[in-house]
């Protein structure tokens, strides 16, 4: 299927990259598909998903996967860079009939070596709830499609939550359903629970608690993706329309917005310490947004296509602590302070929460992220504190020269600039620390819009978010957006919600909510390297893998530098 990397033909498929922690192969005895590894025709068909489970078992073995190849399901042991993926034994397989698997997720918070709960979205608007395990538990959500006829671009989990679940449809429209609750026999009825720019949530109106227990409207064309913040307080979503919106989930409140270059946007994510949302579509850019600030603070160009997945890599975000009288300036000093890819994922995050303290000690972040696309090119990204925190002494103000010039690795050179004032990095932390705070202030109303509109059962999903809808626009983001020197703004800009939206994208271009090209930093891809035969689907990133996936079907592991493990296949 792919030729060896270090040719210099266009079309090659590379089987190997390097970065600056080291090389990245390709394992072909890791790859999964189908058992007769025959290409799937990927004609008119849904994109390959995959989704994965820990199951939690003493065995060190507990990883599994699925994915979904036209009308076909499958569920396998997950060997990474252990052992050779065996095809032939699937723990479960599923054919179905008149629609096709479109999404999935596993419930990690209640699988087991015993039973696993898996949700799968499909393409005429069902939802069915299995256990690939136990096999014979099964549930049908909108059976009758009396909810809504439409395609499922989306279904995920509430975080924290054994039976919430939320699906985004093609409609534009989302659902919250709960596991333990019936659809009923009737089209349901509702009532309008809260209104904003662009979005209007209704609760469903029954004398007994049916599903769904709510339904968001959001935008205009169909809710491509939705991602949920790793607190699970705020849900981004990104639409057909070119909007990312970013709501509080539990208090139903928009909290902030985002329009596209062009085009629609199709996938979305947040970073490990939900203090940036990143997003890519159809203008084939990347493109990172503030959450603090609620504005673009970077776009990446790389693609050649539309984006069709971006995601975090928690293991390669590096944070640093650094003293700044050891601090010279230097390139060399700026790259020892480096460690890329050596922190778990859990330690990033607490070492990211750390960084969020009022300590006197800078410390500097540079997250990686990745995205995939229809051009079969997979590209990494750093997001360095250049870009973070620009408004720095005019002695590093050749930083913004580096950025804008970027080249293939800018966070090498964005490195050397990031780090170093120990008064510049730290103010703008409690800053972008404060403005959520003080965004979810109205955790009255919160609590009871949700009690209201959910009676007993979803007190839970107070505390979660919800992505991949469209932005809302925020009125005092125009001062700053045009100047990369301004992060930093008052809390109260974050508060003032929602103003009057302009979908004309004349309109919107050169606003706060779309800055023009030369008013952002744009970032150049670390790697950028075509990887496929077919458009890529799916970037996953593990801690001692990347995964990857096709239309063609085929799912590819990649050994990080160091975790690949010699074995006979």
């Amino acid at each position: 299927m792919a030729t060896e990397g270090g040719g210099k033909e266009m079309n090659e498929i590379k089987t190997q990259f390097t970065t600056r922690e080291g090389l990245y192969k390709l394992l072909p005895h890791s790859e999964y598909s189908r058992p007769n590894r025959v290409p799937f025709n990927s004609q008119g068909s849904n994109p390959v998903r995959v989704s994965f489970v820990n199951l939690n078992d003493q065995s060190g073995n507990g990883d599994r996967l699925c994915f979904n190849v036209g009308r076909e399901l499958y569920f396998y042991i997950y060997k990474g860079v252990r052992k050779a993926a065996d095809l032939s034994k699937p723990i479960d397989k599923r054919i179905y009939k008149g629609t096709q698997p479109t999404c999935h997720d596993f419930n990690h918070l209640t699988a087991t070596a015993e039973s696993v709960s898996l949700l799968v979205g499909f393409s005429a608007g069902q939802v069915q709830l299995i256990d690939p395990i136990k096999k014979e538990t099964s549930k049908l959500f909108n059976e009758e499609r009396l909810i809504d006829k439409s395609r499922v671009t989306c279904v995920r989990w509430v975080p924290g939550s054994e039976s919430l679940f939320l699906v985004a449809h093609s409609s534009g429209n989302m659902y919250l359903y709960n596991v333990e609750h019936a659809c009923g026999t009737t089209a349901p009825h509702y009532q309008l629970l809260k209104q904003g720019e662009s979005f209007a949530v209704h609760t469903c109106k029954s004398k007994s608690t049916r599903n769904p227990l709510l339904k968001w409207t959001v935008g205009e064309g169909a809710l491509n993706e939705f991602a949920f913040s790793p607190d699970g307080k705020f849900l981004a979503c990104v639409s057909q329309d070119g909007f990312l919106r970013v709501f509080s989930f539990d208090s139903v409140e928009l909290h902030g917005t985002m329009k596209s270059y062009f085009g629609g946007l199709l996938c979305v994510c947040w970073s490990p310490d939900g203090k940036y949302v990143v997003t890519g579509g159809e203008d084939d850019l990347v493109t990172v947004w503030s959450f603090g600030d609620c504005r673009v603070i970077a776009r990446g160009h790389g693609h050649k296509s539309w984006v069709s997945v971006v995601a975090f890599d928690p293991y390669t975000t590096s944070v640093e602590e650094s003293d700044p009288m050891e601090l010279s300036g230097s390139d060399e000093d700026f790259q020892d302070l480096l460690h890329f890819g050596r922190d778990r994922a859990n330690s990033t995050q607490s070492r990211l929460s750390k960084r969020n303290s009022t300590e006197s000690r800078p410390v500097s972040v540079t997250y990686r992220f990745g995205s995939v696309g229809q051009d079969t090119q997979l590209c990494l990204w750093d997001l360095t504190e250049d870009i973070l925190f620009p408004h720095q002494p005019l002695s590093r103000a050749r930083t913004h020269t580096n950025v804008m010039n970027a080249t293939s690795p800018p966070a090498g050179s964005t490195g050397n600039s990031v780090m170093t004032p120990g008064n510049s990095a730290p103010p703008p932390l409690p800053r972008s620390n404060s403005l959520p705070h003080s965004a979810v202030s109205s955790t009255g109303s919160k609590g009871s819009i949700a009690d209201g509109a959910i009676a007993s059962g979803v007190s839970k999903f107070a505390t979660l978010s919800l992505h991949d809808r469209k932005d809302r626009h925020h009125e005092k983001d125009h001062k700053r957006n045009h100047s990369m020197g301004h992060i930093s703004s008052k809390s109260s800009d974050k508060l003032n919600l929602v103003t009057k939206t302009k979908t004309d994208p004349a309109k919107t271009l050169g606003t706060p909510l779309c800055p023009r090209m030369e008013d952002v930093p744009l970032l150049e891809p670390l790697i950028c390297k075509k990887i496929a035969h077919e458009r890529l689907t799916v970037l996953i990133f593990l801690e001692d893998c990347i995964v990857t996936a096709c239309q063609e079907g085929f799912i590819c592991t990649w050994g990080r530098p160091g975790k690949v493990v010699s074995f006979n296949p």
